[in-house]
């Protein structure tokens, strides 16, 4: 296995950004609107395509990294979707936990993102088990 392949790594990416799709757009958009205090005028008047861009930046990083680890240990697929969902509850989590405290966001808002980076990163392993296979 290449330590990158693009393949794998954008379709990591994909689908971790489709849960995100889902999970904002579908799910909770509301919740989360109201959890992160943005009022509908403040949303229309943001840069979406920017902000879509740099998610999917942002995410494919994420990816990569995952990967790369993944070429150098070879591990077993369970093991795989626990170096997934173990960086997720482990680093991300822990690091949204951290910023949310000093910048007084609500436990909502928390749970609904950590939520979306548990479930984003377990879909990304999913990915890589099944190009791995």
């Amino acid at each position: 296995m290449n330590d990158f392949a693009l393949w794998p790594v954008l379709a990591g990416t994909a689908a971790f950004f489709a849960v995100g799709a889902l999970w904002y757009g579908v799910i909770f958009p509301k919740v989360w609107q109201r959890a992160a205090g943005l009022t509908n005028s403040q949303l229309q008047a943001s840069n979406m395509g920017l902000i879509f861009a740099l998610t999917f930046a942002f995410e494919m990083l994420i990816a990569m990294v995952l990967w790369h680890l993944l070429a150098r240990t070879d591990p077993p697929p369970h093991v795989v979707m626990m170096m997934a969902t173990g960086f997720a509850a482990g680093v991300m989590i822990p690091a949204i936990g951290i910023n949310y405290l000093y910048l007084r966001k609500s436990l909502a808002l928390f749970l609904i993102d950590a939520g979306h980076f548990l479930v984003g990163m377990a879909a990304m392993g999913g990915v890589f088990v099944w190009f791995r296979s």
